[in-house]
């Protein structure tokens, strides 16, 4: 997926999420993320492309400004389909005035900007919606593509550079001696092998042979290694291997879960 096709998504899912929680009672819980309730996820969804569309619009070189300017969602939930797909709308304008080498701002370490946000708003909206639907027991469905997507942005935002230097705990859990995890998606193109070194870990996208080996429909995967269903959850996952690594790896893919 490029910028543009990205963007279209986000503009897609965050409508499919606002119309779930247009009108919902504010306070109902989010299992996936045992701290938040549905007010905190539409907030944080809401904010986050506000946020981004900041960074991006004004091609920030540091984002002070931007996480200075965040703007909350608001209490009236009758207001919230309209305040969702305006922060789409305006991630969209934001990302039209820019070009992919653009300097931006990012986190990961690597000087990705622009491309770099357009996937992570996808990725943040389909992690997201999946959360709504959890809280709000509605059906969750993905395009394999799009899954397939959504995994990449999560593998590679959570090996990047960034995330390692600025996360130690999760560092310190993933340090190892070249341990490796293969992930596959047996419904779209779509697999990867995690390599956990002592300074890094190291993301290819390849086939390879690997102490861990999961295979299976790609919006399970995505599910899965995000902490949005559990394993037991999605029985077309295939496990082969030691399921004590893929357990720990699992353990610590706490990020935005809290």
């Amino acid at each position: 997926m490029d910028t543009s096709a990205y963007l279209k998504a986000v503009v897609e899912q965050t409508s499919t999420l606002a119309g779930w929680v247009d009108g919902r009672d504010a306070t109902t819980p989010v299992p996936t993320c045992p701290e938040w309730t549905l007010a905190d996820l539409v907030d944080h969804v809401g904010g986050t492309q506000r946020m981004v569309a900041m960074l991006v619009g004004e091609q920030m070189s540091e984002p002070d400004k931007a996480y200075a300017g965040y703007v909350p969602g608001p209490t009236d939930s009758g207001q919230w389909r309209a305040w969702l797909s305006d922060g789409a709308a305006l991630a969209t304008q934001a990302f039209a005035s820019v070009a992919d080498d653009t300097p931006v701002w990012d986190p990961s370490g690597g000087a990705a900007g622009v491309p770099f946000w357009s996937r992570r708003l996808f990725g943040e909206a389909c992690v997201h919606r999946a959360d709504a639907a959890v809280a709000l027991g509605m059906p969750y469905e993905l395009a394999p593509e799009q899954a397939v997507a959504a995994l990449e942005d999560w593998l590679a935002t959570m090996t990047s550079r960034g995330y390692w230097e600025n996360m130690p705990g999760f560092a310190d859990a993933m340090r190892g001696d070249g341990q490796s995890l293969h992930f596959q998606a047996t419904d779209a193109p779509g697999e990867w092998v995690a390599r956990r070194q002592q300074d890094r870990v190291a993301l290819e996208r390849t086939h390879a042979a690997a102490d861990v080996v999961v295979r299976g429909p790609a919006v399970d995967l995505v599910l899965v290694i995000s902490r949005r269903r559990t394993l037991d959850a999605a029985p077309a996952l295939e496990v082969r291997g030691d399921r004590a690594l893929f357990d720990h790896w699992i353990e610590h893919m706490d990020w935005v879960t809290g």
